[in-house]
């Protein structure tokens, strides 16, 4: 089931590109930005991590200036991650769920239908977390365009 707001998130730990760990009690007063995302190098997930990469980076730092961490986190392996980040020039923390333990936590492990065939995938979902932890907003089956601009404009308002 999804998160909803005012509810505590559920704590993480999972290991990230550039060989770290990073965990929700390790940002603990800090605004957090997990998008999940199906697959890295695809159709859809890559333009989504351009979007957040570019107002994190480019933008000199509006989700930083916003008080936002973001982590974008997938089932995919860090082996993968690492060639997604290195191939589109992300500077984005990826974490890596290949257990889905976080997914199916979180809510966004699910059953989903391509073809009339049914498969366990993740559903691209982003959750705002507030600075104590707690979900502040969730945006379910996102639509890439404009999502990230909606999302930074959330973290400000936050």
């Amino acid at each position: 089931m999804p998160l909803q707001p005012g509810i505590r998130a559920p704590d993480f730990s999972l290991p990230t590109t550039g060989g770290g760990t990073i965990s929700l009690a390790g940002l603990k007063g800090r605004k957090v930005v997990l998008y999940f995302y199906p697959k890295d190098d695809t159709s859809g997930c890559t333009p989504e991590a351009q979007n957040f990469n570019r107002l994190r980076g480019r933008l000199r730092g509006a989700f930083e200036a916003a008080g936002a961490e973001i982590i974008g986190i997938s089932p995919d392996s860090l082996k993968s991650h690492d060639k997604f980040r290195s191939k589109y020039g992300l500077d984005l923390t990826l974490a890596a769920d290949e257990g889905k333990g976080m997914l199916e936590a979180y809510g966004v492990w699910t059953e989903k239908s391509m073809y009339g065939r049914k498969y366990m995938g993740v559903e691209r979902t982003t959750v705002l977390i507030d600075r104590d932890g707690k979900v502040a907003k969730v945006w379910s089956k996102v639509k890439v365009p404009g999502h990230a601009e909606e999302v930074l404009e959330a973290a400000k308002a936050l």
